[in-house]
């Protein structure tokens, strides 16, 4: 038996409604049908997966966050930005170059959720329009398995190893 994969992540919401209009307005989520459990509930398309947001009284923690890809880093960051909802705090600068070229961005929406916008290729982005993008080597050293590390699975060196696999069975 083995996990297929995600299929929602719910989060909690101050108020509902201003949550909602985050994930539209910054990440381009679309509302969806939600079940009425009782209680004030959205959920939103994001990508082929769900956010289900909650108006609930949960306290929001410092670091867990959630991480999405988006298909405009430029726009999401112009937006996140504009609206003052970068995030420096949690880990230490809002958008961060990754010894694999990734690049990450963090954000707070209404309620305090930290979110994590992703992205493949440094290279494709234009660094003069993100000057809070640093290097993560700044601020922490990268040993030999932090230099090895990538958010994206798909990278010839996260693939899994087929053969020892084989091996072992």
């Amino acid at each position: 038996m083995k996990v297929l994969g995600f299929n929602h992540l719910s989060i909690g919401a101050k108020d509902l409604e201003e949550s909602a209009r985050f994930y539209q307005a910054v990440l381009g989520m679309e509302l969806i049908p939600t079940y009425n459990f009782g209680f004030k509930t959205k959920y939103l398309r994001c990508g082929n997966l769900q956010l289900h947001l909650f108006e609930l009284e949960d306290s929001i923690p410092l670091y867990q966050h959630f991480a999405v890809d988006v298909d405009d880093f430029h726009a999401v960051y112009e937006k996140a930005k504009a609206l003052g909802v970068l995030d420096a705090k949690a880990f230490r600068n809002p958008v961060n170059e990754l010894p694999d070229g990734c690049v990450q961005m963090y954000l707070r929406d209404p309620a305090g959720n930290l979110v994590e916008v992703d992205w493949p290729d440094v290279t494709t982005l234009d660094r003069s329009r993100i000057p809070e993008m640093k290097l993560l080597s700044e601020f922490a050293t990268q040993d030999d398995e932090g230099l090895k590390a990538s958010l994206y699975l798909d990278r010839p060196h996260m693939k899994p190893d087929l053969t020892k696999k084989s091996a072992a069975s």
